[in-house]
């Protein structure tokens, strides 16, 4: 190989990973296995894995880069938890909760490969997602495939409409009855919003920003049992 191809193979690949992925693809697969209540059908997407072993290899040969504006990199970072939590599940599936992977430190394991680097799950929320975006909405949108979890959308996150999006699945996890009991004398919150308590800032005003049910200021705060089993259709 001279010297000449060798830098345009080299810029090639460049181009290649910084090419902003097409959605098409991941949008029709969470359309087709992915209830409106979150739900996953993991058995029909274990019997049809090309499907997500396609959509896994466009991850793979992206990656953002400081020619993506801020919701196209927030955007893909989302997806990709997404993306890769759901191979995580099938590749192991049938199991009855993630925590009964790599003795429960499964989110520690770095298995993601996202252009030349390996990630975990940790990696893309924690030290990727959370520190760099300061959203407090992604907490939202990222699935850690649990019951009590915040549903998975059955749509991709798209960069221009990502605010709305973000807007819309805090709304409906604040204000659904199965992670929150918010009432003006009692309020039950997601341990969600206990263990990332950092990321709210003052609990009570993220809570009435979003809540049909406003709450007073002073009011004692409780959390909800977590339940860890697989949000997985076939488990009602």
């Amino acid at each position: 190989m001279n010297f000449r191809f060798s830098i345009l193979v080299i810029l090639s690949t460049a181009n290649i990973l910084s090419a902003q992925p097409n959605y098409n693809d991941w949008d029709k697969f969470l359309k087709k296995y992915v209830s409106d209540s979150g739900d996953v059908d993991y058995t029909a997407i274990k019997a049809n894995k090309a499907e997500l072993t396609k959509i896994i290899n466009i991850f793979e040969r992206s990656k953002p880069d400081k020619t993506w504006n801020k919701n196209e990199q927030l955007a893909f970072w989302i997806n990709a938890y997404n993306v890769f939590t759901i191979q995580l599940i099938t590749d192991n599936y049938p199991l009855k909760s993630i925590r009964d992977l790599d003795g429960g430190k499964t989110w520690d394991v770095k298995r993601i490969k996202i252009g030349s680097k390996m990630y975990s799950l940790n990696n893309i929320e924690n030290d990727i997602i959370r520190p760099e975006f300061k959203d407090a909405r992604i907490h939202f949108a990222v699935n850690c495939a649990t019951k009590s979890c915040p549903p998975l959308l059955n749509a991709a996150f798209i960069p221009k409409t990502l605010d709305v999006q973000l807007d819309n699945q805090t709304k409906k996890f604040i204000n659904h009855k199965k992670y929150q009991r918010i009432s003006s004398s009692e309020i039950k919150l997601s341990k969600i919003m206990d263990w990332y308590a950092v990321d709210f800032g003052n609990v009570i005003n993220f809570i009435n920003k979003y809540s049909n049910t406003k709450i007073k200021p002073n009011i004692k705060i409780a959390y909800l049992e977590y339940d860890w089993q697989l949000n997985d259709s076939k488990l009602k």
